[in-house]
């Protein structure tokens, strides 16, 4: 029998969930958060080599809960295991709403060479110290009503003081959901994990703002969508991306 070898890469993905919530997430196809990542993991098994391992993190809790930062922990216990089973290969975390703060808390565990971050949910005040080093690719729909999009320019800036390579890049036409204007999501965030493993050249314009000195701000990081991709990646359906995370009335 031939022995499977250990994998080179790897991609963890950590969806979206409430602020507060200690019960377990609900199963199978009752965990919106979690279906809405399905399409992202398929883009990026088809778009990756096969000694790339694209997984999802599981959660114990559906909630932050506060101070417990639940998340975090589940985060860097898959990191842990991952590490345990393949050695000390680059991880690049993808995370959506809340799974987005949970990835970036978990940015310094010693596998993460990236961050990249979907509507992620960065409050003010948040620790930015783990990032120095890191990759971190935020991005964001203008419209989004959920998870602050000028708290992601903010904190594109802190990151890139605090020794981060940082970019924000806008969905114009977007939502919180990823689902308005969905195959972009998913195209942009395939170029750029790509682009963060060295497996293909990141697009030029978040390459130029990743160079960025630490004082630039966020405005000198921000990129527009449309000038990533050919033709927007405007496609409008939901490329398979379901429903809403929600907290006591807001989702994350």
């Amino acid at each position: 029998m031939t022995r499977r070898q250990p994998p080179a890469a790897a991609v963890l993905l950590l969806h979206g969930g409430r602020e507060d919530g200690l019960g377990a997430p609900p199963p199978g196809p009752f965990n919106l958060p979690a279906l809405r990542m399905r399409p992202f993991a398929r883009a990026l098994r088809r778009a990756l080599p096969g000694d790339v391992v694209v997984r999802t993190v599981r959660y114990g809790h559906r909630g932050w809960n506060g101070p417990r930062a639940d998340p975090l922990h589940d985060a860097v216990r898959a990191l842990d295991e991952l590490r345990r089973a393949a050695g000390d290969i680059p991880v690049v975390l993808v995370g959506h709403s809340m799974g987005g703060r949970a990835a970036l808390h978990a940015a310094g565990h010693p596998l993460v060479r990236g961050v990249v971050g979907l509507a992620p949910w960065g409050p003010d005040g948040d620790p930015v110290e783990q990032l120095a080093g890191r990759d971190v690719v935020l991005v964001h729909s203008p419209r989004d009503r959920v998870t602050s999009p000028a708290g992601s320019r903010t904190l594109t800036a802190r990151a890139r003081r605090a020794g981060a390579r940082s970019c924000l890049v806008t969905v114009h036409g977007s939502d919180h959901p990823m689902l308005r204007r969905a195959a972009a999501w998913h195209r942009l965030t395939t170029a750029l994990v790509t682009g963060l493993l060295d497996l293909a050249p990141l697009p030029g314009p978040v390459a130029e703002a990743l160079r960025l000195p630490p004082g630039s701000s966020g405005e000198d990081g921000t990129v527009d969508l449309d000038r990533l991709l050919p033709g927007g990646g405007s496609g409008g359906g939901s490329g398979g991306a379901t429903g809403g995370a929600a907290r006591s009335g807001t989702a994350r």
